[in-house]
């Protein structure tokens, strides 16, 4: 009996989104987060400082120097080191239970095989560089000292008011002239102090606990405000830029589009050559049978039969062999009713038992396209698996999964249990579909290992159709 490994368990996981909106954070969660905080904000310009230091030493060493080789290579250090001291700093927002940032790409300015001088000059040219310097030698420190003395100012007061009735008691108290709460009260309610007939120390005792508590209480919401700061000015300082984004994006659809015009560029020189070699010199036999024919009809009318038949037989053949062209672009099936129909005769024609699974929701509204690049790719894989894989059994299996952040993707499974070994070789057939599912702005994964099974996935993306108004 054969086996057939569970496409499903090997797919490509859904892509991560490191924007994803951040939960609501209620009083009890930022008592949670308050340990992390705390630890980010204590550290912050012990860190700055070390920073501080660092990068003016090494800045302002490089300026000097400039007149000489030896001042640039200062300088660019200064930078590589900011992109250091920046890159932790980001680091520690995450520590700080901050969501991510996304970081620039530092390669962007230097392409690979540009040269060792492109590489070596790229600093100079790429703003988030000298951004992560600003930040570095003079955002970081003031506001860094900034949050780190409310935050120690705060925490104190907090915790010395909420324990002051254990060490107050160790504090000299008879050389003690002027006790504030007592003189606060005072001038605020003239005699409050003799009206309230308690000892000056049990006054000061209370309200500096009545003190600490409020300032305790309010320590996570200062926490959480001061590192929601720093966040807001790593987010504009030390990460990418949304024009990077769309700048990738215009990369990735132009590298889309040069794959779909290579695919679409082999599957018709495919063609030609396959009319070429097929029904073209099926015809040319034709036409030579047929003057034959013309000229034995009045001779040899038995001859004339002969040839006859052997023409309708070439016409067969050739109507058999341009029907098969067709299917690979657009059976009339697949027009008339959908593309799980025309996936299943796929099937059942295959001289290998093939067990399909369709896995779409009925309510599934595919473009015309995907469905029509869909079944040129199962025809493919299903025709590869058949010719050279040896297998006795192949699955085909088509789901859809939500995403999320991309949107819908069409998973597109095909699994033998032959020998394997199956690579995407320039030129060849698995080349070609990974081409055409780039050019539709999916992904081809080919797992193939030696003594198989081979199970190849195409995935791409789709928008739904509406069919009412299709």
């Amino acid at each position: 009996m054969t086996t057939l490994i569970d496409p499903a368990a090997t797919g490509p996981t859904a892509p991560a989104t490191t924007d994803a909106a951040p939960r609501r954070r209620g009083y009890g969660r930022l008592w949670a987060g308050l340990p992390r905080e705390l630890g980010y904000l204590l550290l912050g310009f012990p860190v700055a400082l070390v920073a501080f230091v660092t990068l003016v030493t090494l800045f302002s060493t490089g300026v000097s120097l400039l007149v000489v080789v030896v001042g640039l290579v200062i300088v660019v250090a200064s930078l590589y080191t900011a992109r250091g001291f920046g890159t932790f700093e980001l680091v520690r927002l995450g520590w700080a239970g901050r969501r991510a940032i996304r970081r620039p790409r530092w390669d962007a300015a230097a392409p690979v095989g540009e040269g060792p001088w492109r590489a070596f000059f790229a600093p100079f040219v790429d703003g988030h560089y000298w951004l992560y310097l600003l930040h570095g030698m003079v955002v970081a420190p003031i506001v860094s000292l900034f949050s780190w003395t409310v935050t120690v100012v705060w925490l104190s007061i907090a915790l010395g008011g909420v324990t002051y009735w254990i060490w107050a008691i160790f504090l000299p108290q008879g050389s003690r002239d002027v006790w504030p709460v007592e003189w606060a009260l005072d001038r605020v309610w003239p005699g409050g102090s003799a009206a309230v007939a308690l000892d000056p120390l049990a006054i000061e005792v209370i309200a500096q606990f009545v003190l600490g508590v409020a300032f305790l209480l309010t320590l996570p919401l200062v926490t959480a405000g001061l590192t929601w700061m720093h966040d807001a000015i790593g987010r504009g300082m030390l990460g990418a830029w949304r024009s990077e984004a769309l700048e990738r994006q215009v990369q990735h659809l132009a590298a889309s589009r040069g794959a779909a015009v290579q695919a679409e560029d082999a599957a018709l020189r495919r063609l030609e050559r396959d009319i070429h070699d097929g029904p073209q010199q099926r015809l040319v036999r034709l036409q030579m049978d047929l003057a034959a024919i013309e000229r034995k009809l009045d001779a040899d009318p038995d001859a004339a039969k002969g040839l006859l038949a052997e023409a309708r037989d070439q016409a067969r053949d050739t109507l058999d062999e341009l029907r098969a062209l067709s299917r690979g672009f657009a059976p009339p099936l697949l027009q008339d009713r959908g593309l799980a129909s025309a996936l299943e005769s796929l099937a059942a024609r295959s001289p290998v038992p093939v067990e399909f699974e369709w896995l779409l929701p009925a309510d599934a509204a595919l473009p015309a396209a995907i469905e029509r690049n869909a079944y040129f790719i199962a025809a493919e894989l299903l025709t590869n698996a058949a010719k050279h894989s040896g297998a006795s059994a192949i699955r085909l299996r088509i789901a859809q999964r939500d995403t999320g952040a991309t949107g819908l993707w069409l998973d597109l499974w095909v699994t033998d249990n032959g020998h394997g070994g199956a690579v995407a070789l320039p030129g060849h057939g698995l080349a070609g579909l990974d081409e055409r599912v780039r050019g539709l702005g999916g992904v081809l994964v080919v797992d193939s290992p030696t003594d198989g099974p081979t199970v190849i996935g195409a995935h791409f993306p789709f928008t739904p159709v509406d069919r009412v108004g299709a």
